[in-house]
C-alpha cells in the first residue's frame, strides 16, 4: 500500500509568492489606471474632468455620449467608424493574402536571387516609416491619390509589410516539406499547395497578422492626417482630433466619451481571437 506524502509548502515560499503576485497587480492597476480614468471621466460633466480630483464622478452623466456621437464639423462620429471600418478591412484582408503568398515564396519556392530579395526585405524593417513620408506623398499626389483611401489599401497589395512577411516566413519553414511533396506528386501545383495545404495550417500566424493589421491602421494618425483632408473622409483618431478647437474651446467630455467607444472594436477583436494570437506569436519568429 503506497502512502503519498504531501509536500509541505514552506512559509518562505509562500511569502514569495505572495509578494510577486502583489507586485503584479499592483503594475497591472498601474498600467490600467490611466484607461480606468479615461472611462470615468467620459461621465463626469464638462466642469468637472479637471478640476475634481477624484476618480469616480460626483454627478454621472451621458451627455458627452449623445454630444460627442453626434460628431464634429457637421459629421456624425458614426462616419468616422465607417471610414476607419473601410480602410482597416480593406488593409486587413490585402495583407492577410498577399503577405502570406510572399512568405510562401520566400519559404518554399526557389528563384533566382531569393536570399538576397529577402535580405533587402529585412533591411526595410529598419527604415523610419517617416523616412519615406515625403516620397509616398509625391508619387500619390501624382497617382491623384491624395484625400482617397488608396495609398492606405494599394501599398498593402503589394505585399510591402516586411514584419508580416518575416513573421509568416517562419511559420512556413517550420512546417515539413513531405506535405508539400506527397501534394505535388498527387497533381497538386505550387498554387494549389498554398491554397489546399500551407494557408489551413499557417491560420495561427495569419491570425496574428490580421490583428496587427488592424490594430495599427486602427489607430494610425500620422498617415491619415497627411493624405486626408475633407472631415466626411477622416477616420476616428482624426474625428477625435476635432474635439480639440485651437481656439481654445475644447469639448472634452465628448472627446473622452467617443475615444471610449474607438477601443471596443479592439478590445473585441484582441479577447476574441487571444487564443490565435498567442499560438501565432509563440510558433514563429520569435520561437526561430
Amino acid at each position: 500500500m503506497k502512502i503519498i506524502m504531501k509536500k509541505k509548502i514552506k512559509p518562505l515560499a509562500i511569502a514569495k509568492t505572495s509578494v510577486s503576485h502583489l507586485v503584479i497587480i499592483l503594475l497591472g492597476i498601474g498600467m490600467l489606471y490611466p484607461i480606468i480614468w479615461l472611462i470615468m471621466a467620459s461621465f463626469k460633466e464638462a466642469n468637472q474632468i479637471f478640476s475634481d480630483p477624484g476618480l469616480l464622478p460626483k454627478i454621472w452623466t451621458f451627455k458627452n455620449y449623445s454630444e460627442g456621437w453626434k460628431g464634429a464639423a457637421n459629421v456624425p462620429f458614426g462616419r468616422f467608424f465607417i471610414n476607419s471600418f473601410i480602410i482597416c478591412i480593406g488593409c486587413v484582408i490585402a495583407n492577410a493574402i498577399f503577405c502570406s503568398i510572399s512568405a510562401y515564396a520566400f519559404a518554399r519556392l526557389k528563384f533566382a536571387g531569393r536570399n538576397f530579395w529577402f535580405a533587402i526585405m529585412l533591411m526595410t524593417l529598419m527604415l523610419p516609416g517617416h523616412v519615406t513620408t515625403i516620397p509616398r506623398y509625391i508619387i500619390f499626389r501624382v497617382f491623384g491619390w491624395i484625400n482617397t483611401y488608396y495609398p492606405f489599401i494599394v501599398p498593402k497589395f503589394f505585399g510591402g509589410d516586411a514584419f508580416f512577411i518575416f513573421l509568416l516566413v517562419q511559420f512556413i519553414r517550420s512546417l515539413p516539406k513531405d506535405m508539400d511533396e506527397s501534394a505535388y506528386i498527387d497533381g497538386c501545383g505550387k498554387f494549389g499547395i498554398y491554397l489546399k495545404i500551407i494557408m489551413p495550417l499557417s491560420i495561427p500566424p495569419v491570425i496574428t497578422t490580421v490583428l496587427f493589421t488592424f490594430l495599427w491602421t486602427w489607430d494610425d494618425f500620422f498617415s491619415q492626417m497627411i493624405f486626408l483632408n475633407s472631415p466626411h473622409l477622416f477616420t476616428v483618431p482624426l474625428g477625435l482630433r476635432l474635439f480639440l478647437d485651437s481656439s481654445g474651446v475644447s469639448s472634452w467630455g465628448s472627446m473622452f466619451a467617443m475615444s471610449v467607444l474607438s477601443l471596443v472594436p479592439s478590445f473585441i477583436l484582441f479577447f476574441s481571437l487571444q487564443k490565435y494570437f498567442v499560438q501565432g506569436i509563440t510558433t514563429t519568429g520569435i520561437k526561430g
